[in-house]
């Protein structure tokens, strides 16, 4: 099984941003743009696990929670790891600092069961697509840096997350497929 723990978006923001790939993908069509009904912000890549691990994972986590909804607002375009290089475009995730500790008590939590920490620095963000190095002509991407300066400060609206989900990413020839497996309320009490 290949797992991941998420906040999932409201379906206003999920149009938005159908709306704003829409625009995109015809100026970078090399890019693998990423479903719109797919999109989520990913607070831990787990990676591959054996199934047989599930129970305690889902036991690891089951105590994680915050002291209220994480709020979070959905503003401007930018690219991993930058613009030199770029491999991934994203829209940006705006969060009081609550997420960031969401994002940690949840490494906390799976280190008893064996999940490597993340080596790189938490930073929230929405995948929109994917650029492939030497696939991605100059012109497109010229196009999509003049699109993420236009949209820099542009909101595609905001979210109050009250639960976080444990998914499955089932890998297709069609590109990933996202399972629900379980939901944790995030304020406990709150279910």
């Amino acid at each position: 099984m290949r797992l991941f723990i998420a906040l999932d978006l409201p379906a206003k923001v999920r149009q938005a941003l159908d709306e704003l790939i829409a625009r995109l993908q015809p100026k970078c069509p090399s890019a693998r743009w990423v479903r719109p009904e797919g999109i989520h912000v990913t607070l831990k890549f787990i990676g591959y696990t054996d199934a047989s691990k599930l129970d305690a994972l889902l036991a690891a986590l089951a105590p994680v929670g915050s002291a209220q909804p994480v709020e979070m607002k959905f503003r401007g375009l930018g690219f991993f790891p930058n613009e030199r290089r770029p491999q991934v475009l994203w829209c940006g995730v705006e969060a009081a600092k609550d997420l960031a500790e969401l994002a940690a008590k949840i490494e906390r939590a799976l280190a008893p069961v064996n999940v490597p920490p993340e080596s790189r620095p938490f930073m929230p963000h929405l995948t929109l697509a994917r650029l492939q190095p030497g696939e991605t002509s100059r012109a497109e991407m010229d196009e999509l840096f003049r699109a993420a300066e236009e949209m820099k400060e542009q909101s595609f609206g905001s979210a109050r997350a009250t639960e976080f989900c444990l998914y499955e990413s089932i890998l297709k020839r069609s590109g990933a497929e996202y399972k629900r497996l379980h939901t944790f309320p995030l304020v406990k009490g709150s279910a």
